[in-house]
């Protein structure tokens, strides 16, 4: 078995979690290659394709850090991934650091429970540059640049007309991004595999506007309505303008992300404690 190992510089804990995750990792004779910024860590050699070729790749940080993992990947969702959580909310990783060897010792015995997760396929055109196609695992956002203002979107759902929003910015979430910004934005909570978006407005000008559910067969048509041009980002990375004017397409992608997570932990269990919610279940 090979693994592949992403780790985010930035936490101070990265070198001692991965040097503890290399020694477990040799007790069962499994091979690693880390990526240029892990083998920094620990002076060790790195390659940007760390992923390739590999039963599986790991994640050392937070949400963040699973985020641009899994884009570094440039979209191969053919090798799953699991997170490893020094960060801080983690509702993406699978454990924490200290959770590593019971979760090693479950990943070479085959024990492992595999979450399929549906990706978000979008259509935008950027100001002076053309049309391109993006993917997000979490969300798109189109939203206010630097002026300041509300923008202006009309959104259509399989071509039928649904509003005029006027808002700090558009989120379309995929159910694994209901727990990011859209939660942040007063969006809905949505299991994996619900099989659905959610469309949802930022601070709208008009109070009724509420999040929106809807099956993810729908094919979201955005509108921009501004003169000037307002800012797009997918998984909060890459912030470009889109062009005045222009048409932003979201659609369910082909691809699904399979990550590997504890055979006893499931979503609700992490609701729980992610969220601190109470209640007479252990």
């Amino acid at each position: 078995m090979k693994v592949g190992i992403f780790a985010n510089p930035t936490k101070a804990d990265a070198p001692s979690a991965l040097r503890m995750i290399i020694t477990e990792l040799a007790q069962y004779d499994v091979e690693y290659v880390l990526d240029v910024e892990a083998g920094d860590l620990i002076g060790e050699p790195g390659t940007p394709d760390f992923y390739k070729d590999v039963d599986l790749v790991l994640s050392l940080g937070g949400d963040g850090t699973m985020l641009e993992t899994v884009h570094r990947m440039g979209g191969d969702f053919s090798i799953p991934i699991a997170g490893i959580n020094i960060g801080t909310l983690g509702f993406l990783t699978t454990c924490t650091d200290e959770d590593f060897p019971l979760y090693a010792k479950h990943l070479v015995n085959n024990e492992l429970r595999s979450v399929e997760l549906s990706t978000l396929e979008v259509e935008m055109e950027e100001e002076g540059r053309g049309k391109h196609t993006y993917w997000a695992l979490n969300e798109m956002v189109l939203m206010r640049g630097n002026t300041g203002r509300l923008v202006s979107i009309e959104a259509e759902v399989n071509g039928d007309f649904l509003t005029h929003y006027r808002a700090d910015g558009l989120i379309i979430s995929t159910p694994t991004g209901s727990t990011a910004y859209s939660l942040a934005a007063g969006g809905p909570l949505i299991a994996p595999g619900s099989g659905v978006f959610v469309i949802n407005p930022i601070c709208p000008h008009t109070l009724s506007n509420r999040a929106l559910v809807v099956p993810n067969t729908s094919e979201i048509t955005l509108k921009v309505c501004d003169t000037e041009p307002i800012m797009f980002t997918a998984d909060g990375r890459d912030v470009l303008k889109v062009a005045p004017k222009s048409v932003v397409t979201a659609r369910l992608a082909k691809s699904r992300l399979s990550l590997l997570q504890m055979p006893n932990s499931t979503y609700y269990q992490k609701l729980r404690v992610k969220l601190g919610w109470t209640g007479g279940a252990n």
